[in-house]
Formats: C-alpha cells, structure tokens, sequence
C-alpha cells in the first residue's frame, strides 16, 4: 500500500511538473487580458479626456446598463449563435453517421468534407457576400433560372434576410469541424455493442437512441463547448460580409465592442463591455455544461 502510495505521488508531481509550463502560459495569454480589461474598466479614457485615464468606479458599468445598442447587440449575438450552433450539431452529426459508413472513396470524402473549415473566415465571407449579391450573385441567378424571383432579392440589405445569410454561411463553414469531433466519438465506439443489441432485436433507431447517442455525448459537450465560445465571439466573418448592417441589424457584441475601441476611442468603456461579454460567455458555457452533463449522467445510467 505504501509503495503504490508512493508512487502515484510521484506520478502526479511528475505531472504538475509537466504541466506547469502550459498552465503559466494559459494564464499569461487568458487571465492577464482579462485583468487588465477589468483594471482599464474602472477609469475613463477617451477622447473627452484627452486619452487619459481617469478613476470613474463603476461608471462604465451603470452606463452599460442603460446602453441599448450593447444590449441590442447581446440580443443579436445570442440569435445568431444559438440558431448556428444548433443547426451545425444537427447537419454535423448526420454527416459524421454518414461519414463513419464504409463505402468507396470514404477517404477522399473526409478529406474533401474538412476543406470549409480550413479555409479562412475571412475569404469565406468575402465568397458568401459575393454569392448574396442582390444584383450579380449566384443565388439569385439561381432562382431567376428557376423562376421563382424576378428581380434580385437584397439578401444582406434586409435585417431578417442578413441575418438568415451569416447563419447560412457560418453553417457552411463550421459544419465540418463539428462532423469530425463526432466522427472521431463514432470511432470509437465498440461494434460488439451494436451486434450485441441487434441479437435482442433493435432496430436502427434504437441502436441510435441507447448506444450511439449516449456514448456519444462527451464529444458532443466538446463541440457544443467549442461551437458556442466561437460563435459567440464572432467578428471576421460578420465584419466582411455586413460590417454589422444594415442599421446595425447584424451588430454583435463583438463588432459593437471594436467600433467603441477602435472607432469611437472610448477604451475605458470599450474594456467594461469587455469584461461583461467575458462573464457571460461563462457563465452561459457552465450552465451548458452542467445541463449536458446531467443529461449524459442519466442517459449513462439507463444504458
């Protein structure tokens, strides 16, 4: 007892050892940002104070309070992530059961299904945006040739219409990150377990519903984690395709928070609004989190 004692301590200073080195620089490149907006959000500094910071407290804070556009823009960033991720778990997790079938040419498939995910965002939004174009895109030239459209339709100059192509697009490009997380959990899972089951004589569904999903729901919880933060922080793909238009109907949080830093100078504010968003990611990330684990706690249990 004493020597197994004795050297799982030393495994885990072993461990501690080898860790320490990722951990100094998580919290040098995640915590010293995030101290440092919230030390810059107690003071004011912008242009009425000619750039220098002045102690203000929790100004900026209660002026967020008030802030319609900030809110608006919350608003915005939660539809748009919410109705993204959603749709990628959705197509992701069809096109990983498809993908994890064998059939001819399956390497070349799931080599060719990662490209839009590899590509950078801003070139995908440059394309999408193209694609969207009410007078010469390709969408609209479709629907000409199907007769359903006889004049081209403003695609990213309606805010309802806008807002269905960045999710569109962001869907297109994400889908595929989300297919190989799960496509890499189907793997994984043992074919003695189906052939088992078949013996008692379920079906394809069922299969599905009692092995497949449940056991699959840790790399679902990664990529709903993962999806969520990303989509939520979203700038390059929204800025290239309506730079947050049209009348800030597509303004996330994230463009709201480089017009007020980059464009206005307000840094003060510009790091409380900051600050906020960093603590609602969070905290939405911890409630999806325990909400998933729970489900995976009792769906484990019925298996």
């Amino acid at each position: 007892m004493t020597n197994s004692r004795t050297i799982r301590s030393r495994e885990q200073r072993t461990a501690w050892i080898l860790l320490t080195p990722a951990l100094l620089l998580l919290l040098f490149v995640f915590a010293y940002p995030i101290l440092r907006a919230f030390w810059l959000s107690v003071f004011t500094r912008n242009l009425g104070t000619e750039l220098q910071p002045v102690f203000s407290g929790l100004e900026n804070y209660v002026r967020m309070a008030g802030d319609g556009r900030f809110w608006q823009s919350l608003w915005i960033t939660t539809v748009f992530t919410t109705a993204s991720v959603v749709s990628e778990l959705i197509l992701g997790l069809l096109i990983a059961l498809v993908l994890n079938q064998a059939f001819f040419g399956r390497g070349i498939v799931r080599t060719t299904a990662i490209l839009p995910w590899a590509l950078p965002t801003a070139l995908i939004g440059l394309a999408w945006a193209w694609i969207f174009n009410d007078q010469f895109g390709v969408v609209n030239d479709i629907l000409r040739r199907l007769g359903l459209i006889e004049t081209g339709i403003n695609w990213l100059g309606d805010p309802t219409l806008a807002m269905i192509a960045l999710i569109f697009a962001d869907v297109w490009k994400t889908t595929p990150f989300i297919s190989i997380l799960l496509l890499a959990g189907l793997q994984s899972i043992p074919k003695d377990l189906y052939e088992a089951y078949s013996v008692d004589g379920a079906n394809a569904w069922q299969n599905f519903r009692n092995i497949t999903l449940p056991l699959l729901l840790p790399q679902i919880l990664i990529a709903v984690l993962f999806r969520f933060a990303q989509a939520f922080g979203i700038f390059d793909l929204i800025a290239v395709m309506t730079g947050g238009g049209p009348g800030g109907a597509t303004e996330v949080v994230s463009l709201y928070i480089y017009s007020t830093v980059m464009r206005y100078l307000d840094f003060g504010y510009g790091a409380a609004l900051v600050v906020v968003t960093f603590l609602i990611l969070i905290a939405a990330v911890a409630i999806a989190s325990f909400l998933l684990n729970k489900y995976r706690a009792r769906s484990s249990g019925a298996i």
